[in-house]
């Protein structure tokens, strides 16, 4: 048997998977900060995966597919619903809107009902009284990747993992069952579990180790660990300025803070001085907030407070839907040379 990609048939890979036609699914990365690649899940990953999601969440249901099944959030979609013999209905084609998103959740059928989304979707939803409403009416609502500062809705859960995971593994900070968290020396987050990867189809598997007898995916995520899970933010995001060391997290929750400041997306700018110039890209209300203004105010300390504030229309995203933080670095460097 061979595994099957999901950019090729969605449908078709994941039920040639769960069938056990095929050996697994090859899933592409988001690329949210490089190249995407590829990843061997296998079928027993999979099904393991979508187990345990519908444990935590107290059983199966019907689900709205919203993310694009080329990808392993949404593959997920599918395959938590084919295994729980549940419908999932699928949002219509083109970009995301709240009336889209409202128009289609009113067409599910009765009984419980799951949505997963990415952060910039569940600001539009929340944006718009009907479809604020109507994802209210949902049992569960995953979130993965949601800033820190973002006010979820009640029924919300925020979700941690990635491809190499088969998607969320970590919701609200404990692990799902069957999956162990530990730190690195350098406070990487490692993840193990059912659900990891077999590898990466290029066949460079350095970031899955084994310790102890057990096969450990080793991430790119700084974060904390004890009875629940923090993650801080990238290991390569972090920015070096003026001999301090900020993640970017820190400076985005104190920015979500601000009223009227809808999106903040902080990175680092080559600087001959600091070394690293904190550069915040944001979508806010008129009038934008001035640099000046944000560093009176912002509750950071001083070698943490932006030198520069970007405002845009709207972010970058990937693919995926995901923030495409390269994509910011460039529009932060480009405005930085247009001063």
């Amino acid at each position: 048997m061979t595994y099957v990609r999901l950019v090729d048939d969605a449908q078709g890979a994941v039920a040639s998977t769960l069938s056990g036609a095929a050996a697994g699914l090859i899933a592409r990365t988001s690329g949210s900060t490089g190249e995407p690649r590829e990843v061997l899940l296998s079928a027993e990953a999979v099904r393991a995966s979508a187990l345990a999601t519908l444990e935590r969440l107290g059983g199966p249901g019907n689900w709205l597919v919203a993310l694009p099944t080329d990808r392993i959030a949404g593959a997920m979609v599918l395959a938590r619903a084919r295994i729980g013999q549940a419908a999932a209905l699928a949002m219509p084609e083109g970009p995301f809107t709240a009336q889209a998103f409202s128009h289609a959740a009113a067409a599910m059928p009765a009984g419980r009902r799951y949505i997963s989304l990415v952060p910039t979707q569940v600001r539009r939803i929340l944006a718009d009284p009907e479809a604020a409403d109507a994802l209210a009416s949902f049992d569960t609502v995953l979130v993965g990747g949601a800033p820190p500062g973002m006010v979820l809705p009640a029924n919300a859960i925020e979700t941690y993992g990635m491809t190499e995971t088969c998607g969320g593994c970590v919701y609200d900070g404990v692990p799902l069952p069957g999956v162990s968290v530990r730190l690195h020396d350098d406070d990487r987050i490692c993840l193990t579990g059912p659900m990891l990867a077999d590898g990466y189809l290029d066949g460079e598997n350095s970031a899955f180790v084994t310790t102890q007898g057990k096969r450990w995916f080793v991430t790119n995520d700084i974060g904390d660990w004890a009875d629940t899970l923090t993650v801080h933010g990238r290991a390569d995001d972090i920015i070096i300025t003026g001999g301090h060391n900020v993640h970017p997290a820190q400076v985005e929750d104190a920015l979500y803070q601000v009223p009227g400041i809808r999106e903040a997306v902080v990175v680092g700018v080559p600087d001959h001085e600091w070394g690293e110039r904190i550069t915040a890209v944001i979508t806010c209300a008129d009038p934008a907030p001035t640099t000046a203004h944000l560093r009176e105010t912002l509750d950071l300390p001083r070698y943490a407070l932006p030198r520069q504030i970007v405002p845009v229309r709207s972010l970058p995203l990937t693919e995926a839907g995901k923030i495409d933080r390269n994509a910011v670095r460039r529009i932060a460097a480009a405005a930085e040379n247009e001063e």
